[in-house]
């Protein structure tokens, strides 16, 4: 591609994406098609010679876009956001056209200098402590696996890399019932085994927080088992029903077992920038040794972009780093955040931060939030106002779940198919209480209050509700 066809295909893309955005509400939120149906129309091997961008732009059009579920839609409710605020849109367009291999400092240094950065004004805007450091990580799956391989080594005294879990004993972690799964896979990975995580339940009369008194039976007769207890995984804003633990509480167990504390807020932890929000749900925070969120989600960013928070780096550089000849600075003291992370390749994700908050500044952010949450609990309430229609979750921030009063669990899958099957908004089941449930967030940055207008009617009519 010649620099002048570039120029030109480059701002048709963007025009593209423009246009495309401009369309979204007009077009149904998840994908209306069958499986196989975008495979069937693709060739079954690459071409021999190259084909004209006006004939690949065209198959986009064609092919691709009846396939795909609209993220950035108005009325995604379903899941968690996976916003890309405009602006971070940009923001990518700039570290696709450098497209910098970012792992050390001296192969990209404004990488590594706006990471730190960064991580420091999500710190503070968050109210974390002003001694923490921290680095982006691809993804909150990637930043719980760093915390548990972490775990893992401390309780091993950093053997286990070195001479693998044989005869190490076996390795607890804990968490609450309601953690995500990402939690169990990194066990898996991590060698600690399905088996180790003891998955505490709710507390009896706060069924959005683990039962700190169980955690502590569990650990204590751990011990007396002869296993080894490594860490806890704490959450705030569970994917359910937005569970969210006492981090004072838990703090206290883990300080007084002398166990690795993380904190789950891949969904919520952006909120915590609204003083409200962290006043409620923050407190006992700087206890954790690690705290993962994800501005790719409720922020703004475009994804993959993932924060973890780090107390002290120490444990974690010393569970991860390696650094080979070919890897090391010599003659300066750097920070080379591929030693923080599993991946040795690293993007410039610190980029689309830097446009994402100088653009809206937190003030916006915090008020796109807020709207969101009152937006969601508004509509809570007018369902629950609903006869035939039950609440079966509070809600927590921008999230709640709800069902047709008695529901089966086959009608309301039945429900939530129907829903979907239409178009016009986007929602997803749960389990509460054993029993499935409809889930509902607010959190697209496209979304107005008229879009939760269209919400309640679509649910009445799906469920049959007055």
């Amino acid at each position: 591609m010649t620099p002048e066809e570039f120029e030109d295909w480059s701002r048709k893309a963007a025009a593209w994406g423009v246009e495309y955005r401009a369309k979204l509400g007009d077009l149904p939120v998840r994908a209306q098609v069958k499986p196989g149906d975008i495979l069937a129309q693709l060739p079954k091997a690459a071409p021999e010679q190259g084909d004209s961008m006006e004939a690949i732009m065209a198959d986009v059009d064609a092919i691709i876009l009846p396939g795909v579920t609209h993220w950035q839609h108005p009325r995604f409710f379903a899941y968690f956001p996976a916003n890309a605020a405009p602006v971070s849109v940009v923001a990518e367009y700039i570290c696709s056209a450098m497209a910098a291999q970012c792992m050390l400092w001296q192969t990209s240094p404004a990488a590594t200098e706006l990471e730190t950065a960064m991580v420091g004004w999500l710190r503070d805007a968050m109210g974390l402590p002003t001694t923490w450091s921290g680095v982006i990580q691809d993804s909150a799956s990637s930043a719980t696996l760093s915390a548990v391989l972490t775990m893992r080594e401390r309780a091993t005294g950093y053997t286990g890399n070195r001479e693998g879990l044989h005869a190490k004993g076996h390795l607890r972690i804990y968490c609450s019932e309601q953690a995500h799964s990402s939690i169990d896979r990194a066990c898996w990975v991590a060698g600690v085994g399905q088996n180790n995580l003891v998955k505490i339940p709710s507390h009896p009369e706060s069924p959005y927080q683990i039962d700190t008194d169980a955690l502590h039976r569990a650990i204590t007769a751990d011990r007396a088992a002869g296993h080894v207890p490594a860490g806890i995984i704490a959450i705030t804003g569970g994917t359910s029903i937005g569970a969210w633990d006492d981090l004072q509480a838990v703090g206290a167990i883990a300080k007084a077992e002398d166990l690795y504390l993380h904190l789950d807020a891949a969904w919520a932890g952006a909120a915590m920038i609204c003083p409200e929000y962290a006043a409620e749900m923050w407190p006992g925070v700087e206890q954790c040794d690690s705290v993962v969120f994800n501005p790719h989600k409720w922020m703004g960013a475009q994804f993959d972009c993932s924060v973890q928070f780090l107390k002290d780096p120490t444990a974690q550089l010393n569970t991860l780093k390696i650094e080979p000849e070919y890897l090391k600075t010599h003659g300066q003291e750097v920070t080379n955040y591929s030693e923080w992370t599993i991946p040795l390749g690293r993007r410039f994700r610190a980029l689309k931060l830097w446009f994402l908050m100088r653009y809206h500044g937190l003030e916006d952010l915090r008020n796109i939030m807020r709207n969101h949450v009152r937006w969601s609990q508004d509509l809570c309430e007018r369902l629950r106002a609903t006869p035939g229609v039950e609440i079966t979750s509070e809600p927590i921030l921008s999230l709640f779940s709800f069902k047709a009063a008695g529901a089966s669990d086959a009608e309301t899958i039945a429900a939530v198919n129907a829903i979907n099957d239409k178009g016009v908004i986007y929602l997803t089941q749960t389990l509460v209480d054993g029993r499935s449930a409809i889930r509902f967030q607010a959190g697209s940055f496209a979304m107005h209050e008229s879009d939760a207008d269209v919400a309640y009617n679509e649910i009445c009519q799906a469920l049959g509700a007055a």
